[in-house]
């Protein structure tokens, strides 16, 4: 069973300091990595986050391409001991049912980082922030963030410390020379900077639960697979990801319309409906017991204008967020610290975190997260077929395999596959709007 309940931590929170090279708020994948890497050079670094860690979040799959964040991370032995099933590979199967061939990506690429997990996020963010302590990182779990101290508008804001409550304390200023902003979909600084638009194109809905004893492919390659489904008529799709314990993380997603529009009655009768509406899941449940209550997120996808500027950088969710298809999120949020890290690395080091050298990274950054909407529109697109596309353009199975591993950085091949799909154009949800 997952545990859902905030838990407390046998840790007294330290002691914290007036200032700070860096102010890191949030604890997840993105804050967790981009404050070890920095301390691990040197800096001061002090990690905000608001809840005691371990504690309990959705997106449990992760894609191939992590490994080499977590391996400079060095906790790779950690992984490889612990009860995370390992991953092998991806599948999907059609509204009709029929499955896919499963997606091995050590046939694509023969190396130990074709091996990946299908991690509990408790206890994963646990090992990230323990990692950014060991390193360093100066964790406090009982702290709000309320500002940013600052000067200038919109994205010419420069950042030079925040306002914050930490525990029972009074509030309080501390100073930092660079801010990253790791606090999720809460977007804290895009939001006050009016940065943040919504994709109106991807405004889908999402309802979760938790299942044990569901039907899992036998043989170590593919009972840790992670399986994507689809529902009749295409309305909605569900994700299927073994966890430890026989339990089975199953999510559905869908147009808020559809998912919580005129008629919802409950998030269990939503569920229900669709899952009826989805005969390769059925099958996988039959004989299976719901073992959590039913979780739900709306609004899923937005983009953020700029990534950095002078004094403060956005990493993870806070920099923009993607429907979940194809499991992207905690890759992107690594992959978003580790470029950071590097960045501020540098600005501290040369005594400029102007926005120029701060966002040195940004672009790159952008353009390889632009090539996973682009896969996540092909998905939402009516009409689009992979199978008919890879039968019609065979030389494109290696680009598409590469986005599903992660392979979207520096790497302009892919953007020849999208080319060739054509115009990609998923309904619209909602008028486009900012929030």
């Amino acid at each position: 069973m997952i545990n859902t309940a905030p838990s407390a931590e046998n840790v007294v929170q330290p002691e914290v300091a007036s200032s700070y090279d860096v102010v890191v708020a949030g604890g997840g994948p993105a804050g967790a990595s981009t404050a070890a890497l920095i301390a691990e050079k040197g800096h001061s670094v002090l990690l905000l986050e608001r809840s005691h860690v371990p504690r309990f979040h959705v997106g449990e799959s992760l894609i191939p391409e992590t490994y080499h964040v977590l391996e400079r991370l060095g906790l790779i032995d950690a992984l490889k001991a612990s009860a995370f099933p390992r991953k092998y590979s991806v599948q999907f199967v059609t509204d009709t049912g029929k499955e896919s061939a499963p997606f091995y990506f050590d046939e694509h690429n023969p190396h130990p980082s074709s091996q990946t997990w299908q991690v509990e996020r408790g206890p994963f963010d646990k090992m990230l922030v323990d990692r950014a302590r060991e390193l360093g990182t100066v964790v406090r779990t009982d702290a709000k963030l309320l500002d940013v101290v600052s000067t200038g508008e919109g994205a010419e804001t420069s950042v030079r410390g925040v306002k914050v409550k930490l525990g029972d304390e009074p509030a309080r200023e501390i100073g930092c020379r660079v801010f990253v902003d790791a606090t999720g979909q809460t977007a804290f600084l895009a939001r006050r900077l009016n940065m943040l638009h919504k994709d109106e194109r991807l405004q889908k809905g999402t309802i979760w639960t938790y299942w044990k004893g569901a039907h899992r492919d036998p043989g170590e390659r593919d009972e840790g697979c992670t399986i994507i489904l689809q529902t009749e008529g295409k309305r909605s799709w569900f994700w299927y990801i073994p966890l430890a314990d026989d339990v089975v993380s199953v999510g559905c997603t869908g147009s808020m319309q559809d998912m919580f529009g005129p008629g919802f009655e409950s998030a269990e009768a939503t569920y229900q409906r669709e899952l009826a509406r989805c005969p390769g899941l059925r099958r996988r449940l039959e004989n299976a017991e719901r073992v959590e209550d039913y979780f739900t997120t709306k609004d899923f996808s937005y983009r953020v204008d700029e990534g950095a500027g002078d004094g403060w950088v956005l990493v993870g969710d806070a920099l923009g967020f993607i429907d979940p298809v194809y499991s992207s999120g905690v890759h992107l949020a690594l992959a978003s610290g580790e470029f950071a890290a590097d960045a501020v690395h540098d600005a501290l080091s040369a005594d400029d975190t102007s926005r120029e050298r701060l966002g040195t990274w940004i672009p790159e950054y952008f353009r390889g997260k632009e090539r996973f909407h682009q896969l996540v529109y092909a998905f939402y697109t009516p009409g689009f077929s992979f199978a008919n596309f890879l039968r019609e353009h065979p030389e494109h199975k290696g680009h598409l395999v590469d986005v599903l591993v992660g392979n979207v950085f520096d790497h302009p091949g892919v953007d020849r596959m999208f080319e060739d799909m054509g115009e990609l154009t998923p309904p619209s949800d909602l008028a486009a709007a900012v929030v």
